[in-house]
């Protein structure tokens, strides 16, 4: 178990909506965990080496990014496209359009991604008022972007077990985590309810899965990031000095660390909120799959 004192604030910047933290172990000296602030449109690095972050700002707000297998940077999920996106310590580069759903509606953004062992992709979209249920759950295959559910207010926290054979996804302000069947080709099936938070634990955010199969979920307003087992059950329960909180990601040589992003809207009383937090738990986690641009489905 892990008590408040092991939980170390590593960035102090106040993003208003940090989301999407990726370990990125090719950048810097010995691995930068990337995140960004959707609603101030930039980009963070956190240097493992130095404890420096890094920041830059956008043309477009920043959702998430995924790398890619070649090694040739990431695609990014913009709020309204998809890109290619180099990044550097000079900074980040939009090298290209990606294929983007052309039939979003309007008042929509994207939010959250993440590929999958076989290298596909999934992201989801949102009201950007969080308040109509016309958001959905899309997969990136070689042939462009392919919804596979819908009906979503907030998608969110895309999870994959370490198998592959789960697909973890939520509908924030419902306060549910979905759990679906993900066969090998890249199907889903037996859409289930996995976990459902009660009035106390606020609502599920950002989630990633650790190499025993737990599922880390953020808790936005509710101050903390909680374990559940592979069946759904409570496990674990740190809790942070930010009461938005938004998503985390394992990260380090060891993938030993969990870092975790938060919010500072609305939470001006919060010294911390939308601070980068670090803590070591009793697991490792899955080293980040990468897209791959020729995946097929059949």
């Amino acid at each position: 178990m892990v008590d408040a004192s092991q939980i170390e604030c590593v960035w102090r910047g106040r993003s208003m909506l940090g989301e999407g933290p990726l370990w990125c172990p090719g950048l810097g000296a010995a691995g930068w965990v990337v995140f960004v602030d959707i609603l101030r449109a930039r980009l963070h690095a956190y240097d493992l080496a130095s404890g420096d972050t890094h920041g830059w700002a956008l043309e477009e707000a920043c959702c998430w990014l995924a790398p890619r297998e070649d090694g040739d940077g990431f695609i990014a999920g913009l709020r309204s496209r998809l890109v290619h996106l180099r990044l550097s310590e000079s900074g980040p580069n939009i090298v290209a359009e990606w294929a983007t759903p052309g039939d979003e509606p309007a008042g929509n953004r994207f939010n959250d991604a993440k590929v999958d062992p076989q290298g596909r992709l999934w992201f989801g979209s949102m009201d950007d008022d969080a308040e109509r249920p016309i958001g959905s759950l899309y997969r990136l295959d070689r042939h462009g972007p392919v919804r596979v559910d819908t009906g979503y207010r907030v998608a969110n926290g895309p999870a994959i077990s370490p198998d592959g054979a789960t697909l973890y996804h939520s509908d924030t302000p419902l306060g549910v985590i979905y759990a679906f069947d993900l066969s090998p080709d890249g199907e889903l099936s037996n859409k289930r309810e996995h976990v459902r938070f009660n009035a106390t634990q606020g609502f599920p955010d950002g989630m990633t899965c650790d190499v025993e199969g737990g599922l880390w979920v953020a808790h936005w307003d509710g101050g903390r990031v909680s374990r559940f087992r592979p069946d759904g059950g409570l496990d674990e329960t740190l809790t942070l000095p930010a009461s938005r909180v938004t998503s985390c990601t394992f990260a380090g040589p060891r993938l030993d660390q969990l870092f975790i992003t938060s919010a500072a809207v609305e939470r001006d009383e919060e010294g911390l909120a939308g601070g980068l937090f670090r803590v070591k738990p009793c697991v490792s986690g899955v080293m980040p799959a990468a897209y791959r641009r020729s995946t097929e489905y059949h």
